[in-house]
């Protein structure tokens, strides 16, 4: 049995995310994704279609950040508050450099060009994680051969992490770092790995299956201070413990693609999904990305 599945719940899903319903923030976009928070109090997030980031203030309108935006995906900061994009038109991982400019940080490995990065985090050392898979080229299958999780060390040097997903795509480290969690939205699962010292991800196992009749794969997910995960998913925003159970689904009226903790406390659940923005209140904040 894959680590986690059937271990019990000691929660309830209002336990950690109210049960108001969904709260419309933004909407008329081609497809949204990739949230993250500044904590100066704007939201971030990308129209993959649109070419365009942008920063929705809450209480006000969504407007352009940056544009083009060479068809960005995950966002997320490193700790020096630059911003850094997973690009698909661009494939490459970018970073916005002092005069506002998104320069690249990684687009090739062994002499070959990256598939399309698709979602990135930091780690407290510096360095950048992102999955690469092949969904803003296709139907060109790319030159690497397969769809990989990278690192990008302090610096700059890419190491190719792990190359047999099908289709990696969001990933989130546990609270302090000792684990990595990456799902594979075409095996409809979540893996976990042990980080070790230097970076290196060890000990793969299957942490949560995510194979569910209801409508959506794993894509996006983020972790609260506690280590419960928030993953969009088959049917909406699954919760699961940090043993692996499925505490309940968020269901939203578009299909979640992404998702982000922000606000004043940052227990504000913010939710990409296809045309719109969303948001749900959690009971715990989220692990700050800055």
């Amino acid at each position: 049995m894959p680590d986690g599945i059937g271990v019990p719940t000691a929660r309830a899903l209002t336990d950690l995310v109210l049960p108001d319903e969904p709260r419309l923030l933004a909407t008329g976009f081609q497809f949204t994704e990739g949230p993250v928070w500044h904590p100066d109090g704007y939201l971030l997030f990308s129209d993959i279609p649109a070419d365009t980031i942008y920063r929705l203030t809450p209480g006000g309108a969504a407007e352009p950040h940056i544009r083009p935006s060479r068809q960005s995906n995950g966002l997320t900061y490193d700790r020096q508050g630059r911003l850094i994009a997973c690009e698909h038109a661009g494939r490459q991982v970018s970073r916005q450099g002092p005069r506002g400019a998104m320069e690249t940080v990684a687009d090739s490995h062994d002499g070959k060009r990256l598939n399309s990065p698709n979602d990135v985090v930091v780690h407290s050392s510096g360095a950048i994680y992102f999955t690469d898979p092949p969904y803003g080229i296709l139907p060109d299958p790319g030159e690497q051969g397969f769809n990989g999780v990278y690192r990008i060390d302090p610096d700059g040097n890419l190491s190719l992490l792990i190359s047999d997903f099908d289709r990696p795509n969001g990933l989130a480290f546990s609270p302090d770092e000792s684990v990595l969690y990456i799902d594979d939205t075409a095996r409809r699962h979540v893996r976990a790995f042990d980080v070790g010292p230097d970076g290196s991800l060890a000990d793969d196992r299957v942490f949560v299956d995510m194979d569910v009749e209801a409508e959506g794969n794993p894509d996006g997910m983020k972790v609260d201070v506690e280590g419960n995960l928030y993953i969009t998913g088959g049917g909406g925003l699954w919760v699961v413990e940090p043993g692996g159970h499925h505490v309940g689904t968020v269901a939203f009226p578009e299909l979640p693609a992404n998702v982000a903790f922000g606000g004043p406390d940052n227990r504000t659940i913010y939710v990409t999904a296809r045309t719109s923005v969303y948001s749900v209140q959690g009971e715990l904040p989220g692990v700050k990305v800055l």
